[in-house]
């Protein structure tokens, strides 16, 4: 194991008016924190609102980076490896590198959601390009040309697909 020591001098400090806001779809918006050059490579960070229901992110993981989603308020459903928990305000889910994940709202309910990603990558331009393809700007299999550059890799789980199906019964 090896301990990952940051390089950066002073403290970040992000104001809510400074932030940049992404609407990557018709119910989710993702607020940009600080990409990986603000902390030094230490982390990367963005808070997510998910509307009663929707969906978040599809199954993916990542190489290098682990990732934590904190919910701050209503209730998340998450894939992590091949189980979905059910996240309630104050709950915590950590996924390791390589393990795949997926995020949504629970059916029913909103989400709220502080998420890090560790080592960090720079993403804030992936969510850039998320939103690009929800405007018809760029294809969704552009996506593909960038899972390297991003650390980003798409999956499939029938575990969130058959918990996600359940929300349109």
């Amino acid at each position: 194991m090896s301990l990952f020591i940051p390089d950066f001098d002073d403290s970040v400090v992000v104001r809510a008016a400074d932030t940049e806001e992404i609407h990557y779809g018709p119910d989710s918006s993702l607020r940009l924190l600080a990409d990986s050059s603000a902390a030094g490579g230490f982390l990367s960070t963005l808070r997510v609102s998910l509307r009663a229901g929707s969906d978040g992110a599809r199954p993916h993981h990542h190489g290098r980076s682990a990732e934590m989603f904190y919910v701050i308020d209503g209730t998340a459903q998450l894939l992590a490896g091949d189980k979905v928990v059910t996240a309630e305000a104050g709950d915590l889910v950590v996924v390791p590198p390589g393990q795949q994940h997926a995020f949504a709202a629970t059916p029913g309910e909103s989400a709220e959601m502080l998420v890090v990603i560790t080592p960090g990558v720079e993403r804030f331009e992936y969510f850039r390009h998320l939103e690009r393809i929800r405007f018809g700007k760029v294809p969704p299999e552009s996506l593909l040309e960038v899972q390297d550059l991003y650390d980003t890799y798409f999956g499939t789980s029938t575990v969130w697909e058959d918990a996600r199906t359940l929300r349109h019964q």
